[in-house]
């Protein structure tokens, strides 16, 4: 069976973007961490993004991307409608147009469900991009946590997953310090 994968920037108080979902705060891509993507999860990268950074690596995890709207909202506002054009792009939300791009699958009922779904179907795994609320609402369906921990302190934001209080313990598979950068990867897995 697939895995959900949420592999997500987050800052050191568990903040994923801006209280307006902005993540530029979080710096351009230093050298360690553009190698480490390179290596280990270069499809992760927007379509046009990779031939720019010289990365020219075949998938190694994912061939399907999960996004909530506020997650896609930026590729919209760039006037991308498939920002992963190399994945299967699914979109959760009631308000982006179903017809955007046929390259994009946009759900508007209950995640949950959906996900169970596509974790049953062949393939890799699934790679859960954001925002915190989808990861909220499809937190009993991930598997892994693949954290990019960056060496910064927001004070407020989006979280890294929304929801009432209900914690957790997820069990550390491996952490990963990306030299100068300050930037530490850290694998998880739930449950």
């Amino acid at each position: 069976m697939r895995k959900l994968i949420y592999y997500v920037a987050a800052t050191v108080d568990g903040f994923i973007a801006a209280p307006d979902g902005d993540f530029a705060f979080f710096g351009a891509l230093s050298e360690e961490l553009t190698a480490y993507i390179h290596a280990h999860y270069p499809e992760t990268l927007p379509t046009a993004l990779p031939e720019a950074l010289g990365i020219t690596a075949p998938h190694q995890a994912f061939d399907t991307v999960l996004m909530g709207r506020g997650t896609y909202e930026p590729a919209l506002r760039a006037g991308i409608t498939s920002p992963y054009a190399h994945l299967e792009q699914i979109v959760f939300s009631r308000t982006v147009d179903p017809a955007i791009d046929p390259a994009v699958t946009v759900v508007t009922g209950e995640p949950v469900g959906y996900v169970r779904e596509l974790k049953q179907r062949p393939g890799r795994d699934i790679w859960l991009c954001g925002g915190g609320a989808l990861a909220g609402a499809v937190r009993s369906e991930i598997d892994e946590y693949v954290i990019k921990l960056n060496p910064v302190l927001a004070g407020d934001g989006i979280k890294l997953t929304a929801g009432p209080f209900d914690p957790e313990r997820l069990t550390l598979i491996d952490a990963t310090p990306l030299g100068a950068s300050g930037v530490v990867v850290l694998r998880y897995r739930a449950g």
